[in-house]
């Protein structure tokens, strides 16, 4: 995982649609990096569901969010249209940025320990810095607590 204060490893992964993103694209905005493990199974969708119902209220804040897995293209598409997200789903099917992320590793699955992409979330200030990271425990509430962070720090820049 990485440390807050720490420079955020760049990345440039295409999205559900074929579109290139770039972390450096963000530059001057709030970034929010989000892994999960896998598309449309019960927990990814709701986190995806609740940064899709807050990211009106996210972009009120200049900050831009974008889902990472190792799904591919297709699989992310299908899942953006079942759910009308309408943020990027970045395609990472060789792991490097979910890797650079620290986002795999060790997790427990009904009482088993295994190796897989961990739910993680980075928020990337406007300067490309780690400003704070997030070890996933309710992904229904999620969004609401990176909102607020992000309202939280704003203010006191």
């Amino acid at each position: 995982m990485l440390n807050v204060g720490q420079e955020a490893p760049g990345f440039a992964l295409k999205d559900q649609a074929g579109v290139l993103r770039r972390l450096e694209d963000s530059r001057g905005s709030w970034a929010v990096v989000y892994f999960y493990p896998k598309d449309d199974t019960p927990g990814c969708t709701k986190e995806a569901c609740s940064f899709r119902d807050a990211l009106p209220r996210f972009q009120d804040l200049g900050a831009v969010v974008y889902g990472v897995s190792a799904d591919d293209g297709e699989s992310h598409q299908a899942f953006a249209e079942k759910y009308s997200l309408n943020f990027p789903l970045l395609v990472d099917s060789d792991m490097q940025v979910i890797n650079a992320y620290g986002a795999y590793g060790d997790k427990v699955i009904n009482d088993e320990v295994r190796q897989g992409i961990l739910r993680l979330t980075y928020l990337i200030d406007p300067m490309g810095r780690v400003a704070r990271v997030w070890q996933v425990t309710d992904p229904e509430v999620h969004a609401e607590e990176v909102k607020a962070t992000i309202e939280a720090l704003a203010t006191s820049a």
